[in-house]
Protein backbone atom coordinates (compact mmCIF):
# COMPACT_ATOMS: atom_id res chain seq x y z
CA UNK A 1 0.00 0.00 0.00
CA UNK A 2 1.22 3.49 -0.80
CA UNK A 3 1.98 5.45 2.35
CA UNK A 4 1.80 9.08 1.21
CA UNK A 5 0.07 11.34 -1.28
CA UNK A 6 2.20 14.29 -2.48
CA UNK A 7 0.35 17.59 -2.84
CA UNK A 8 1.19 21.26 -3.28
CA UNK A 9 -1.02 23.61 -1.26
CA UNK A 10 -0.60 27.40 -1.36
CA UNK A 11 2.78 26.87 -3.03
CA UNK A 12 4.10 24.45 -0.39
CA UNK A 13 4.68 20.75 -0.98
CA UNK A 14 3.50 18.28 1.62
CA UNK A 15 3.15 14.49 1.79
CA UNK A 16 -0.16 13.42 3.30
CA UNK A 17 -0.35 10.00 4.96
CA UNK A 18 -2.80 7.62 3.31
CA UNK A 19 -5.17 6.33 5.98
CA UNK A 20 -7.22 3.21 5.38
CA UNK A 21 -10.87 3.56 6.43
CA UNK A 22 -11.86 0.03 5.36
CA UNK A 23 -10.78 -2.67 2.87
CA UNK A 24 -12.01 -0.63 -0.10
CA UNK A 25 -11.49 3.00 0.89
CA UNK A 26 -8.65 5.18 2.14
CA UNK A 27 -8.18 8.92 2.48
CA UNK A 28 -5.17 11.21 2.57
CA UNK A 29 -4.94 12.60 6.08
CA UNK A 30 -4.59 16.38 6.08
CA UNK A 31 -3.56 17.67 9.50
CA UNK A 32 -2.66 21.35 9.75
CA UNK A 33 -1.74 21.21 13.45
CA UNK A 34 1.94 21.96 14.06
CA UNK A 35 2.61 23.42 10.59
CA UNK A 36 2.62 27.23 10.98
CA UNK A 37 4.29 27.78 7.59
CA UNK A 38 1.48 25.98 5.79
CA UNK A 39 -1.21 27.52 8.02
CA UNK A 40 -0.07 31.07 7.16
CA UNK A 41 0.27 30.33 3.44
CA UNK A 42 -3.22 28.80 3.36
CA UNK A 43 -4.75 31.70 5.32
CA UNK A 44 -3.20 34.24 2.95
CA UNK A 45 -4.51 32.38 -0.10
CA UNK A 46 -8.01 31.90 1.32
CA UNK A 47 -8.22 35.59 2.29
CA UNK A 48 -7.23 36.53 -1.25
CA UNK A 49 -10.19 34.51 -2.58
CA UNK A 50 -12.70 35.32 0.18
CA UNK A 51 -15.84 37.37 -0.41
CA UNK A 52 -16.52 40.34 1.88
CA UNK A 53 -17.52 39.09 5.35
CA UNK A 54 -17.94 40.24 8.96
CA UNK A 55 -16.91 37.08 10.81
CA UNK A 56 -15.41 33.65 10.16
CA UNK A 57 -16.78 30.46 11.68
CA UNK A 58 -15.28 26.97 11.65
CA UNK A 59 -16.07 23.59 13.17
CA UNK A 60 -13.83 22.23 15.89
CA UNK A 61 -11.01 21.17 15.51
CA UNK A 62 -8.79 21.18 12.40
CA UNK A 63 -10.30 24.37 10.97
CA UNK A 64 -9.35 26.36 14.08
CA UNK A 65 -5.72 27.20 13.15
CA UNK A 66 -6.87 28.28 9.67
CA UNK A 67 -9.68 30.49 10.99
CA UNK A 68 -7.36 31.91 13.64
CA UNK A 69 -4.64 32.80 11.15
CA UNK A 70 -7.13 34.27 8.68
CA UNK A 71 -8.61 36.42 11.46
CA UNK A 72 -5.13 37.50 12.60
CA UNK A 73 -4.03 38.43 9.08
CA UNK A 74 -7.28 40.33 8.53
CA UNK A 75 -6.60 42.58 11.52
CA UNK A 76 -7.21 40.38 14.56
CA UNK A 77 -10.90 39.94 13.88
CA UNK A 78 -13.09 37.84 16.16
CA UNK A 79 -13.99 34.41 14.82
CA UNK A 80 -16.28 31.64 16.03
CA UNK A 81 -15.83 27.92 16.64
CA UNK A 82 -18.70 25.43 16.53
CA UNK A 83 -17.70 23.17 19.42
CA UNK A 84 -18.00 19.37 19.53
CA UNK A 85 -18.98 19.38 23.20
CA UNK A 86 -20.86 21.80 25.35
CA UNK A 87 -18.44 23.75 27.55
CA UNK A 88 -18.98 25.22 31.02
CA UNK A 89 -18.88 28.79 29.68
CA UNK A 90 -21.83 28.05 27.39
CA UNK A 91 -25.00 29.03 29.23
CA UNK A 92 -27.35 28.55 26.29
CA UNK A 93 -26.56 26.85 23.00
CA UNK A 94 -27.74 26.01 19.52
CA UNK A 95 -27.05 22.36 18.68
CA UNK A 96 -27.02 20.30 15.45
CA UNK A 97 -26.00 16.70 14.70
CA UNK A 98 -23.38 15.75 12.10
CA UNK A 99 -21.99 12.51 10.62
CA UNK A 100 -18.47 13.02 9.22
CA UNK A 101 -16.40 10.65 7.06
CA UNK A 102 -13.44 10.93 9.49
CA UNK A 103 -15.38 10.53 12.75
CA UNK A 104 -17.15 7.36 13.82
CA UNK A 105 -20.74 7.79 14.88
CA UNK A 106 -22.94 10.84 15.06
CA UNK A 107 -21.45 13.89 16.71
CA UNK A 108 -22.96 17.19 17.77
CA UNK A 109 -21.86 20.76 17.15
CA UNK A 110 -22.68 23.54 19.60
CA UNK A 111 -22.73 27.31 19.24
CA UNK A 112 -22.94 29.56 22.27
CA UNK A 113 -25.86 32.02 22.25
CA UNK A 114 -23.47 34.89 23.07
CA UNK A 115 -21.66 34.14 19.80
CA UNK A 116 -25.02 33.80 18.08
CA UNK A 117 -25.89 37.38 19.09
CA UNK A 118 -22.85 38.63 17.13
CA UNK A 119 -23.61 36.36 14.19
CA UNK A 120 -27.21 37.61 13.97
CA UNK A 121 -27.46 39.97 11.00
CA UNK A 122 -23.77 39.55 10.10
CA UNK A 123 -22.08 38.28 6.92
CA UNK A 124 -20.51 34.94 7.83
CA UNK A 125 -17.70 33.09 6.06
CA UNK A 126 -17.51 29.36 6.83
CA UNK A 127 -13.97 27.94 6.72
CA UNK A 128 -12.84 24.32 7.05
CA UNK A 129 -9.79 22.21 6.35
CA UNK A 130 -11.34 19.52 4.12
CA UNK A 131 -14.82 19.24 2.67
CA UNK A 132 -15.71 15.69 1.70
CA UNK A 133 -19.27 14.57 2.30
CA UNK A 134 -20.26 18.11 3.29
CA UNK A 135 -21.91 16.99 6.52
CA UNK A 136 -19.77 19.15 8.82
CA UNK A 137 -20.32 22.10 6.49
CA UNK A 138 -24.09 21.48 6.52
CA UNK A 139 -24.12 21.44 10.32
CA UNK A 140 -22.22 24.74 10.57
CA UNK A 141 -24.55 26.27 7.96
CA UNK A 142 -27.50 25.20 10.10
CA UNK A 143 -25.99 26.83 13.19
CA UNK A 144 -25.33 30.09 11.33
CA UNK A 145 -28.85 30.19 9.89
CA UNK A 146 -30.40 29.43 13.28
CA UNK A 147 -28.36 32.30 14.76
CA UNK A 148 -29.64 34.66 12.06
CA UNK A 149 -26.39 35.05 10.12
CA UNK A 150 -26.06 35.47 6.36
CA UNK A 151 -23.66 32.93 4.83
CA UNK A 152 -21.64 34.81 2.22
CA UNK A 153 -19.10 32.10 1.45
CA UNK A 154 -17.94 28.56 2.18
CA UNK A 155 -14.22 27.85 1.90
CA UNK A 156 -11.91 24.91 2.44
CA UNK A 157 -8.29 24.10 1.93
CA UNK A 158 -9.11 20.83 0.16
CA UNK A 159 -12.17 19.41 -1.61
CA UNK A 160 -12.22 15.64 -1.42
CA UNK A 161 -14.07 13.32 -3.81
CA UNK A 162 -17.48 14.60 -4.90
CA UNK A 163 -17.03 17.91 -3.05
CA UNK A 164 -14.78 18.94 -5.98
CA UNK A 165 -17.84 19.33 -8.21
CA UNK A 166 -19.74 21.61 -5.83
CA UNK A 167 -20.21 25.13 -7.16
CA UNK A 168 -21.03 26.61 -3.73
CA UNK A 169 -17.56 26.21 -2.18
CA UNK A 170 -14.19 27.82 -2.79
CA UNK A 171 -11.20 25.55 -2.21
CA UNK A 172 -7.48 25.59 -2.89
CA UNK A 173 -6.77 22.04 -4.08
CA UNK A 174 -8.47 18.79 -5.04
CA UNK A 175 -7.97 15.68 -2.93
CA UNK A 176 -8.85 12.26 -4.38
CA UNK A 177 -10.10 9.24 -2.50
CA UNK A 178 -8.06 6.02 -2.58
CA UNK A 179 -8.79 2.32 -2.79
CA UNK A 180 -7.71 -0.12 -0.09
CA UNK A 181 -4.22 -0.31 -1.65
CA UNK A 182 -3.67 3.44 -1.63
CA UNK A 183 -4.29 3.87 -5.37
CA UNK A 184 -6.32 6.88 -6.50
CA UNK A 185 -9.93 6.09 -7.30
CA UNK A 186 -10.00 7.68 -10.77
CA UNK A 187 -13.62 8.83 -10.51
CA UNK A 188 -12.83 10.89 -7.38
CA UNK A 189 -10.47 13.40 -8.98
CA UNK A 190 -12.78 15.64 -11.00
Amino acid sequence: MKEYYPITIAGLERHLPICKLNDNLAIAGFVIFGDPELTTAIAEELLRLAPEYDYIITAEAKGIPIAHEMARLAGNQKYFVARKKMKAYMKEVFKVEVQSITTQGVQELFLDKEDAKLINGSKILIVDDVISTGESLRAVEELVKEAGGEIVGKMAVLAEGDAQTRKDIIYLEKLPLFDGNGEILKDTLH
